[in-house]
């Protein structure tokens, strides 16, 4: 009796939960509601069959239960039932044709894409996301990881007149136009990834060697997540991108800000003579060799690539960091960084500071190496490399060597949201998740005096 209980209690909690789960659906904001429609069904047809053969069971264990009053009262054994077994084969295949074919109507939409759709591209790469849309030619070139390098992230093939004029961007955010059909050509650099926008239903694999593809019709304007829905490696939860759905006229007016391919490969590289006047300034605090002054709060520059360092003194100038009042430090860079103002003037200040003789910062932090040793490898090698040279395909800078004190507080900034939240910050988040691998302050130094010996 306590069986067919809990089996009756089991089909009423499962349908109350069901019913008021608040684990749904997010908001369609796309025209791929059949989609909804046979995931529906599906529950249906499913649902009908769990609830039937859970209170079939449990009027069966009720009905044919034995007491001591009734000793004889069993269940009859009978090994064939031609009636009984043609009508559950019917019904099972009433119910599967029910699931499928929807389906199969689905699946030939997806795969047909309207002629009039416009295309862009999704790369994915541990665990970044690029973008490129095709130029004023309409038609984008073509690629190959073969030809991806520092300053071609895309792999697009240098060689192909028709690449020349594609949009590039080189950054977790996409825009797409609200109510036009768009072909989204999807690559993977390395392992098997997912372009996956919960809100537009659709999704699709990124497959090493291939070019997948799916196409979508955005039908509201907003911003969005882009997810990374196949498990690609230690930073699958952190592969992420933002999807904004533009009126057309501000989406043609987005695409003409973005950089073509053929700007990106004729941009300069930074110029060591011009950087070292504009260093000057710097060398108040950072030292003659980039050496770096605690006393000062300046950490070692010398040995961080120049690309990072680009980079985050663009962040200072635009705001991206040291404007959270909580960074005391930080605020005291953002107005230094204010001074090279320009890209050229970023360039250049990276390209001496690269330049520069990288002599290992003085050790500051103690702790049990061989345990950090075992963290780092499990969590930050992934990225910043085995020995913490750090890389340019993962957007992580160097760690071995810099100053260890300088670290910590960095490690601390992302732990308590003072870094990494911030809009713009296209990489910050990363760490904000990272960070949580060092749990506590022990292990943190445990990490750091690992990268110590890492010199």
């Amino acid at each position: 009796m306590a069986i067919a209980v809990v089996l009756v209690l089991l089909v009423v909690g499962s349908i109350i939960f069901h019913l008021v789960s608040p684990w749904w659906f997010t908001d369609i904001a796309s025209h791929w509601a059949n989609i909804d429609f046979t995931v529906n069904l599906t529950f249906w047809v499913t649902g009908f069959v769990f609830i039937a053969v859970n209170l079939f069971l449990a009027y069966s264990v009720y009905r044919y239960r034995q007491s001591k009053d009734n000793p004889d009262n069993k269940a009859v054994y009978e090994p064939e039932n031609a009636r009984l077994e043609t009508g559950l084969t019917i019904l099972t295949a009433l119910g599967v044709a029910a699931m499928l074919a929807p389906g199969l109507f689905v699946w030939a939409q997806f795969v047909t894409v309207p002629e009039d759709a416009t295309e862009f591209e999704a790369f994915g790469s541990q665990w970044q996301w690029a973008f490129r849309y095709p130029g004023d030619d309409g038609v984008m070139g073509t690629a190959d990881i073969s030809h991806i390098s520092e300053t071609n992230p895309w792999g697009i093939n240098p060689a192909d007149p028709a690449g020349q004029d594609d949009l590039v961007i080189k950054a977790p955010y996409m825009a797409l136009p609200v109510d036009q059909p768009v072909k989204a050509l999807l690559r993977s650099r390395d392992v098997l990834h997912n372009y996956t926008v919960p809100q537009f239903r659709a999704k699709m694999d990124m497959v090493p060697g291939m070019v997948s593809y799916m196409w979508i019709e955005p039908t509201r304007t907003g911003v969005f997540d882009v997810l990374c829905e196949q498990y690609c490696g230690l930073g699958h939860h952190i592969m992420r991108a933002q999807i904004e759905v533009m009126e057309p006229a501000d989406y043609e007016q987005w695409l003409d800000q973005q950089m073509t391919f053929a700007e990106t490969q004729s941009m300069p590289e930074g110029s060591v003579s011009a950087g070292r006047e504009a260093y000057a300034t710097c060398a108040s605090c950072h030292g003659q060799n980039g050496e770096g002054n605690q006393a000062m709060n300046a950490p070692k520059l010398a040995g961080l690539q120049d690309w990072y360092i680009a980079r985050q003194l663009r962040y200072y100038s635009e705001g991206v960091r040291g404007a959270n009042p909580d960074d005391s430090a930080g605020q005291m860079m953002a107005p230094m960084a204010a001074m090279v103002n320009s890209e050229e003037a970023r360039l250049n200040v990276a390209a001496y500071i690269e330049s520069l003789p990288d002599e290992p910062a003085p050790a500051t932090v103690e702790g049990d190496a061989e345990r950090g040793m075992r963290i780092y490898s499990a969590n930050c090698a992934a990225c910043h490399g085995a020995e913490a040279q750090g890389s340019w395909s993962t957007d992580a800078p160097a760690l071995a060597g810099m100053s260890d004190w300088y670290l910590a507080r960095q490690l601390n900034n992302y732990r308590d949201g003072i870094r990494g939240g911030e809009d713009g910050d296209h990489y910050g988040y990363q760490m904000t998740s990272m960070v949580k691998a060092m749990r506590t302050e022990a292990q943190q130094n445990d990490v750091i005096a690992y990268i110590n010996t890492l010199r």
